[in-house]
């Protein structure tokens, strides 16, 4: 009889807001090839040489101002999902980080002493991109090829358009919408334009035309930017947004190759002058709160609009340990559980 486990892994964090923690970090996050996807010897040179001694202080002092007494908000919030979603379960949940700790490989062991045989990955990352959702699971198939290659691995796809998905990014925005508002902004973690044609399994499909995310196509499986506006589409028409009432952009980009656009910043020092003053941020490509969402969106760029002229920022929270994200986990679990029934 095989015993099942679950498996939640998300991004990570540093160890610590001290900057060799942060070093350490970045060179391991930026080391992946699936996130800088350069020849092995340039991205080592680029990463250890030039962007994480760089960017090591500045990021700590990031780190500084959104690090709470219990640790990395990231984890804080993953280890309560942990603890929620497991209460549900009779099967065993554990975390495991990409980067960081706890790792994917502390997961991964402490799964496989409970006796599991059969693991389900939940990446937590609503989107397919090759520096989050594909490194996340082609890392914990390593692992588990590495250390015990006959449990079998069970994934949960990309749920970017699920309709309970949708209904939780509603369940925690409409506090934030009840008073009026002038505009809402989707802020989308950015990727390198590269990514978008590397995961194209036609190799010549993606960004090859204006309307490309909004044709029928095979591509769209793997199409980071196609699922970010599909979650947008659904959410607005679900809340009846009217065209002129929301945008989407991109946020977090590194380096001067091409990245998606519009970029979130330079937006938000527009739209004030467009006559959109009352703002309403939503970030759903993030599941729990993080650096990306609670320093540079919800200080960086609520400055960066109101120096602009704007006079309302609303920062939508993620789903975190919202009941409605626990209920989409328990709901994934059991799908995944009547589907290995049905064989």
């Amino acid at each position: 009889m095989t015993t099942k486990g679950v498996l939640l892994v998300n991004l990570g964090s540093p160890a610590s807001t001290e900057r060799g923690d942060v070093y350490q970090y970045l060179r391991q996050f930026l080391g992946d090839p699936r996130v800088i996807d350069y020849p092995v010897v340039k991205r080592k040179i680029l990463v250890e040489a030039v962007i994480a001694p760089f960017r090591a202080g500045q990021s700590a002092e990031a780190y500084k101002k959104v690090w709470t007494d219990e640790g990395s908000p990231l984890i804080v919030t993953t280890e309560r999902v942990q603890k929620l979603l497991g209460e549900r379960l009779d099967l065993p949940v554990e975390i495991g980080m990409r980067y960081g700790e706890p790792t994917t490989e502390s997961g991964v062991q402490a799964l496989l002493a409970r006796g599991v045989d059969e693991i389900f990955l939940i990446p937590l990352y609503p989107h397919y991109a090759m520096s989050s959702y594909e490194t996340a699971v082609a890392h914990t198939q390593d692992v588990l090829d590495a250390v015990s290659p006959d449990t079998r691995l069970v994934i949960q796809p990309p749920f970017y358009n699920d309709p309970d998905y949708i209904d939780a990014l509603i369940a925690v925005s409409e506090p934030y919408l009840e008073e009026e508002f002038d505009h809402m902004l989707f802020s989308y973690h950015g990727i390198p334009e590269r990514h978008l044609k590397a995961t194209d399994p036609s190799g010549c499909y993606c960004l090859q035309s204006d309307d490309c995310c909004q044709m029928k196509s095979p591509a769209h499986s793997f199409c980071y930017r196609h699922q970010c506006f599909e979650t947008t589409r659904a959410f607005v028409e679900k809340m009846q947004l009217p065209e002129d009432k929301y945008s989407i952009s991109f946020q977090s980009r590194l380096g001067s190759d091409p990245w998606l656009t519009p970029f979130t910043d330079k937006v938000l020092e527009r739209l004030p002058s467009k006559n959109k003053k009352r703002l309403v941020v939503i970030s759903p490509a993030f599941v729990a709160d993080c650096l990306e969402t609670i320093e540079e969106l919800g200080m960086e760029g609520r400055e960066d609009f109101l120096e602009a002229g704007g006079t309302d920022y609303r920062l939508v929270p993620c789903l975190n340990d919202h009941p409605t994200w626990i209920d989409l986990l328990e709901r994934f679990v059991e799908d995944y559980l009547d589907e290995q029934l049905s064989y």
